[in-house]
């Protein structure tokens, strides 16, 4: 299998391949086959989310993450934040809807990603570094500058993400771009 690209360089979608038969099914969601040249991923964190929340936009200059949408309808979008980016301040839209087609979401660091859940969410997410705070960063999930669309105006937010900074507060220190 081989992961497409999105318009955010970096980025990859991979379809999952679910192996089904009278029992069930059998779905591979990581392979570190898959992504080569990127860095091992080191620690795995399930979220759930309830019906009308969103989180986000969280963004990591060291970390990449691996998204496995479980079950749940998801809007999810990407902002490329890095400076020197071909696809700077890109923004990317997909609707995960596992039932329908399950995939696996590569996200490089630089890159604000944030998520709606339609319906309740289930998250399994990988990453390749091990959780720490001082790499977790915020964007503002409804800032105009950004033009994201999302699916409703008052969505279920934390207060971190209620208090976000906005695209003009991050943009003069933006996360680098490895290839600059």
């Amino acid at each position: 299998m081989e992961p497409s690209t999105l318009d955010i360089v970096g980025a990859q979608l991979l379809e999952l391949v679910p192996h089904a038969d009278e029992r069930g099914s059998l779905t591979e969601t990581y392979r570190r086959d898959w992504f080569p040249g990127t860095r091992e991923m080191v620690q795995a964190n399930l979220s759930r989310s309830r019906p009308g929340v969103l989180r986000g936009l969280h963004w990591h200059r060291r970390q990449s993450d691996l998204w496995v949408i479980v079950s749940g309808v998801a809007y999810v979008r990407l902002v490329d934040l890095r400076e020197g980016s071909p696809s700077r301040l890109a923004v990317a839209a997909l609707e995960i809807d596992p039932a329908v087609r399950p995939v696996a979401l590569r996200i490089p660091p630089g890159v604000a990603h944030g998520f709606y859940a339609e319906t309740e969410v289930v998250l399994q997410y990988l990453v390749d570094s091990f959780y720490a705070g001082e790499d977790e960063f915020g964007l503002a999930w409804d800032d105009p500058a950004l033009g994201i669309s999302w699916p409703v105006a008052d969505p279920v937010l934390s207060e971190r993400d209620r208090s976000n900074p906005s695209l003009a507060e991050v943009l003069p220190d933006p996360p680098s771009f490895p290839g600059s």
